[in-house]
Protein backbone atom coordinates (compact mmCIF):
# COMPACT_ATOMS: atom_id res chain seq x y z
CA UNK A 1 0.00 0.00 0.00
CA UNK A 2 0.98 3.75 -0.88
CA UNK A 3 -0.35 6.79 0.98
CA UNK A 4 0.17 10.18 0.16
CA UNK A 5 -0.02 13.46 2.41
CA UNK A 6 -0.88 16.39 0.16
CA UNK A 7 -0.92 19.94 1.83
CA UNK A 8 -0.70 23.30 0.74
CA UNK A 9 -3.53 24.21 -1.11
CA UNK A 10 -6.12 26.88 -0.58
CA UNK A 11 -7.91 30.56 -1.85
CA UNK A 12 -5.28 33.07 -3.04
CA UNK A 13 -5.42 36.18 -4.70
CA UNK A 14 -3.74 36.48 -8.45
CA UNK A 15 -0.27 37.17 -8.64
CA UNK A 16 -0.32 35.72 -4.97
CA UNK A 17 2.01 32.47 -4.54
CA UNK A 18 1.23 29.36 -2.71
CA UNK A 19 3.30 25.96 -2.33
CA UNK A 20 1.92 22.23 -2.78
CA UNK A 21 3.55 19.47 -0.99
CA UNK A 22 3.25 16.15 -0.98
CA UNK A 23 4.87 13.14 1.02
CA UNK A 24 4.66 9.42 -0.32
CA UNK A 25 4.95 6.60 2.31
CA UNK A 26 4.31 2.70 2.52
CA UNK A 27 5.63 -0.42 0.97
CA UNK A 28 7.83 1.98 -1.62
CA UNK A 29 11.10 0.33 -2.81
CA UNK A 30 11.80 2.89 -5.37
CA UNK A 31 10.39 6.07 -6.75
CA UNK A 32 11.28 6.86 -10.54
CA UNK A 33 9.54 10.15 -11.01
CA UNK A 34 6.89 12.26 -8.83
CA UNK A 35 5.29 15.00 -10.07
CA UNK A 36 1.66 17.02 -10.31
CA UNK A 37 -1.27 17.40 -12.74
CA UNK A 38 -4.57 19.07 -12.56
CA UNK A 39 -8.12 18.87 -13.11
CA UNK A 40 -10.67 21.98 -12.99
CA UNK A 41 -14.38 21.21 -13.82
CA UNK A 42 -15.03 19.93 -17.01
CA UNK A 43 -11.46 19.44 -18.29
CA UNK A 44 -9.45 16.59 -18.58
CA UNK A 45 -6.72 16.34 -16.10
CA UNK A 46 -3.54 17.87 -17.52
CA UNK A 47 0.01 17.30 -16.84
CA UNK A 48 1.67 20.61 -14.54
CA UNK A 49 4.78 19.61 -13.41
CA UNK A 50 7.30 16.30 -13.09
CA UNK A 51 10.89 15.39 -11.65
CA UNK A 52 12.40 12.60 -11.74
CA UNK A 53 14.89 11.29 -9.25
CA UNK A 54 17.96 12.44 -10.96
CA UNK A 55 16.50 16.05 -11.12
CA UNK A 56 15.38 16.12 -14.62
CA UNK A 57 11.99 18.54 -14.71
CA UNK A 58 9.89 18.84 -17.45
CA UNK A 59 6.21 21.85 -17.36
CA UNK A 60 3.54 22.36 -18.90
CA UNK A 61 3.93 25.63 -21.02
CA UNK A 62 0.96 27.38 -19.11
CA UNK A 63 3.37 27.32 -15.95
CA UNK A 64 6.69 27.91 -17.24
CA UNK A 65 8.36 30.46 -15.67
CA UNK A 66 6.04 30.64 -12.53
CA UNK A 67 5.73 27.29 -11.21
CA UNK A 68 8.97 25.62 -9.44
CA UNK A 69 9.33 21.69 -8.41
CA UNK A 70 11.22 20.02 -6.35
CA UNK A 71 11.41 16.65 -4.82
CA UNK A 72 13.42 15.52 -1.59
CA UNK A 73 14.60 11.76 -1.99
CA UNK A 74 14.84 10.90 1.45
CA UNK A 75 11.50 11.80 2.19
CA UNK A 76 10.01 10.73 -0.31
CA UNK A 77 8.26 14.18 -0.98
CA UNK A 78 7.93 16.31 -3.69
CA UNK A 79 7.07 20.33 -4.03
CA UNK A 80 5.58 22.87 -6.20
CA UNK A 81 6.16 26.35 -5.83
CA UNK A 82 3.70 28.59 -7.40
CA UNK A 83 4.12 32.18 -7.65
CA UNK A 84 2.13 34.56 -9.78
CA UNK A 85 -0.92 32.51 -10.07
CA UNK A 86 -3.63 33.75 -12.02
CA UNK A 87 -7.24 32.77 -12.46
CA UNK A 88 -6.97 29.87 -15.07
CA UNK A 89 -4.59 28.22 -12.35
CA UNK A 90 -7.67 27.41 -10.14
CA UNK A 91 -7.73 23.52 -9.92
CA UNK A 92 -7.40 20.12 -8.03
CA UNK A 93 -4.00 19.38 -8.35
CA UNK A 94 -3.18 15.91 -7.88
CA UNK A 95 0.56 14.50 -6.73
CA UNK A 96 1.72 11.76 -8.08
CA UNK A 97 4.66 8.84 -7.94
CA UNK A 98 5.78 6.32 -10.71
CA UNK A 99 7.10 3.91 -8.04
CA UNK A 100 7.64 0.30 -7.57
CA UNK A 101 6.52 -1.40 -4.25
CA UNK A 102 8.44 -3.92 -1.66
CA UNK A 103 5.66 -6.52 -2.77
CA UNK A 104 4.70 -7.39 -5.34
CA UNK A 105 7.32 -5.54 -6.94
CA UNK A 106 5.13 -3.74 -9.60
CA UNK A 107 5.82 -0.77 -11.01
CA UNK A 108 2.63 1.98 -11.52
CA UNK A 109 1.44 5.46 -11.22
CA UNK A 110 -0.32 6.10 -7.74
CA UNK A 111 -1.94 9.53 -7.04
CA UNK A 112 -2.95 11.36 -4.44
CA UNK A 113 -6.69 12.54 -3.36
CA UNK A 114 -6.01 15.91 -4.83
CA UNK A 115 -5.87 19.41 -3.24
CA UNK A 116 -7.77 22.54 -4.06
CA UNK A 117 -6.74 25.90 -5.56
CA UNK A 118 -8.56 28.51 -6.34
CA UNK A 119 -7.13 32.06 -7.66
CA UNK A 120 -9.88 34.67 -7.17
CA UNK A 121 -9.76 38.38 -6.17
Amino acid sequence: QVQFVESGGGLVQPGGSLRLSCAASGSIFSIYAMGWYRQAPGNQRELVATITRGDSTNYADSVKGRFTISRDNAKNTVYLQMNNLKPEDTSVYYCYADLTTNWPAVRRDYWGQGTQVNVSS
